[in-house]
């Protein structure tokens, strides 16, 4: 069996076609077709057999499928070890990269290196399509190259994320969008763009994350293509056209203030930036999960480089240790700190031949969220406006083919989300405590079909609910509520704090709930045959810092903490769990934009036409006082807190139901634990 006969085979298995494995190694389809009979001869086995116009692999075809690339690399390194030792010399080093990296960082990375490292020959390479570099890394001209797609589709190249890139809207400080703030694609098809060619990572990076969205090229007005930045350069300054780049390229241009670049909603999150190298070199470097190899030769200079990379500011570190708050969040201790690795958005992975999608399925999501309801928006408003569900919806494997069809339904309260849930209307729920509850359990006492998967946002003094009157109210403490009528959103969180602290005092029969259908209309006091009002935050807050009302509870009757969470209809968590994950793992990413973008309390409130200040106090933020700040973000499921509403909920007349709860069944923090390790 020769080398390059098993090549042929891995490429021919790869795509499961002669005719683009022959296009893929420069070979006539004849050619192929005779290196897999040769093959196939001296194996005295078929590797492929035919199905109509189809192949596929035989068994002994996906045994060498998975065993073939360890021989591969086995040849290739003892290639590139004769070579070294033939030249006489192990010293040297070749970078490769695409020109947006070679523009920024990288030349102080390799002044650095050669300044520490004299005795090493250092050669950077500059190449022009993610194509060209690929096979450069496979063929051992690079050693190692730096890029900001992924390559992990391929078994035979190692990568290690080692930073993360930002890509944004880049405009000629001229123009009139040049001193907007924060900008949406959608907002932006009117514009003329210009773009670099097919191939480029900028170019696949919007593509890809057009095609997330269901936008196309064709939907925007005027799109050039050039082929040098230069031309880019000269369209954005002389054309006012719009450009979309990395935070690496137009480095000078914007330190210069001839160009700005403005954060766009789609692209809220960095994507990774990767150190690539042979599989070969990973594993004697200890990056492919096995101990460093025991050969030294050629790898010296390979180690030193991967470690200086490491340690450069703003790659090396961790994307989540340069852009921490200005304010540090201070989780309660009982609850679990979450993982210092940032959320990203996924690198696309750089294919040489781009398998078409097949299958029709559509998968429609209806999610019920309280857009108005600030301690929630991490869950709705945010992953909504920054589409980052269509992100992290699976898109491969048994979702190769599938459409999604995602529908964002806002109410006031949660009561409304709740009756949908049950009604199989509504998928994914964004909950109070207490109407967390009622989605557990219908009012029959039989088990409703949901199940919890993640808190959102917690409050320990339990203040985010609350009893306002107005200023003048002769009500001077909870007691004097006696024989009085207190309007409250039924099936909401203040119902249940309005039901547990009553009760608590032995009131509760002697005080009238009224239905508050419509929550502006009754805020405004005027109704004379209401005495007070029960609200959630951030509405009581509201009522409150127009000078209208004030605050009857100057305690926590109950002691019991406030929270909201998310649940999701059992049986799409069964047949669907990774749209499960995929939901967390966006809601992980916009609670960590929300605290650390300096920025995000002002959009939140323009989204939900709210005083910021009131966004601030609400959630805690970058922008937020400690002190004052009403509810923290907060993801991990806390058993003794739920146990605490089930057991005092379920005393009261009416809700013996919900003491019935069973967590065990109910609750399901194996989706969480698989968002955050994904990470």
């Amino acid at each position: 069996m020769e080398i390059y006969q098993l090549k042929v085979f891995l490429e021919v298995a790869r795509c499961l076609s002669f005719t683009e494995a022959a296009d893929t190694l420069n070979l006539t389809q004849p050619a192929v077709s005779a290196k897999i009979k040769a093959l196939e001869n001296n194996l005295e086995t078929p590797l492929f057999r035919r199905l109509g116009r189809r192949i596929e692999l035989t068994q002994a075809g996906e045994y060498l499928l998975e065993e073939g690339p360890n021989l591969v690399d086995l040849e290739s390194r003892l290639r590139a070890e004769v070579d070294e030792i033939k030249q006489g010399k192990f010293s040297h080093l070749t970078v490769g990269c695409m020109p947006d990296i070679l523009g920024h960082w990288l030349p102080s990375v390799l002044y650095e290196y050669r300044r520490v490292h004299a005795d090493i020959q250092t050669r950077c390479m500059q190449f022009n399509t993610v194509e060209s570099l690929y096979r450069a890394i496979k063929t051992g001209e690079v050693d190692v190259a730096i890029s900001d797609l992924s390559f992990s589709a391929f078994d035979e190249i190692s990568e290690l994320a080692i930073g993360s890139v930002h890509y944004s809207l880049v405009v000629s400080s001229s123009h009139h969008l040049a001193q907007s703030s924060w900008l949406s694609l959608k907002e932006l098809t009117d514009q003329a763009w210009v773009l670099p060619p097919d191939g480029l990572p900028g170019r696949i990076m919007l593509q890809k994350r057009m095609q997330e969205l269901g936008l196309k090229l064709n939907d925007f007005a005027q799109v050039e293509v050039v082929d040098t930045s230069s031309l880019i350069r000269t369209y954005l300054l002389q054309g006012h056209y719009l450009g979309f780049a990395s935070d690496f390229e137009f480095q000078v241009e914007c330190a210069a203030g001839l160009l700005r670049r403005i954060p766009l909603e789609e692209f809220a999150l960095g994507t990774p930036l990767f150190l690539l190298m042979a599989k070969r070199l990973g594993r004697a470097l200890g990056l492919e999960g096995h101990p460093p190899g025991r050969s030294s030769i050629g790898i010296e200079p390979l180690r030193q480089f991967v470690a200086m990379v490491q340690q450069q500011p703003g790659v090396g570190q961790s994307f989540m240790s340069r852009q921490r708050p200005s304010a540090p969040v201070t989780l309660p201790a009982t609850v679990e700190q979450p993982s210092p690795q940032a959320p990203r958005f996924q690198a696309p992975n750089f294919l040489v031949r781009a398998g078409a999608a097949s299958g029709t399925e559509t998968i429609a999501l209806t999610i019920g969220t309280q857009n108005r309801t600030i301690q929630t928006v991490t869950a709705g408003l945010i992953i909504q406006r920054l589409s980052l569900l269509e992100h992290f919806l699976p898109r491969e494997g048994r979702y190769g083919g599938v459409q999604y069809r995602i529908q964002w339904a806002d109410y006031n309260s949660g009561a409304p989300i709740v009756a949908g849930l049950e009604a199989q209307k509504i998928d994914i729920g964004v909950l109070g405590d207490y109407p967390l509850l009622l989605s557990a359990a219908s009012t029959s006492g039989t088990p409703a079909g949901t199940r919890l998967i993640s808190f959102v946002a917690s409050n320990l003094d339990g203040t985010g609910n609350d009893i306002i009157v107005p200023e003048h109210s002769a009500l001077g403490c909870i007691d004097d509520l006696a024989g009085r009528v207190i309007a409250v959103p039924f099936g909401s969180a203040a119902h249940g704090m309005v039901m547990r602290s009553l009760h608590h005092r032995h009131i509760l029969g002697d005080v009238t709930l009224a239905a508050l259908d419509d929550v502006n209309s009754q805020r405004s006091g005027r109704n004379a045959a209401i005495d007070g009002y029960a609200y959630f935050a951030p509405f009581h807050e509201i009522a409150r810092h127009r000078g209208q009302f004030r605050r009857l509870l100057s305690e926590n009757l109950d002691g019991l903490p406030t929270f909201h969470g998310v649940v999701i209809r059992e049986a799409l968590a069964e047949q669907y769990p990774e749209i499960a994950v995929a939901y967390l793992r966006a809601l992980l990413a916009a609670q960590y934009w929300y605290t650390t973008q300096p920025m995000a309390t002002t959009l939140v409130s323009r989204w939900v036409n709210m005083d910021a200040a009131i966004v601030a106090k609400t959630l805690r933020s970058s922008a937020s006082d400690p002190a004052t700040v009403v509810y923290m973000p907060e993801t991990q499921l806390r058993t003794d807190w739920l146990q605490a509403h089930i057991h005092q909920i379920g005393e009261i007349a009416g809700q013996e139901h919900l003491g019935q709860i069973n967590l065990d069944r109910w609750m399901q923090p194996e989706f969480l634990a698989k968002a955050v390790a994904l990470i």
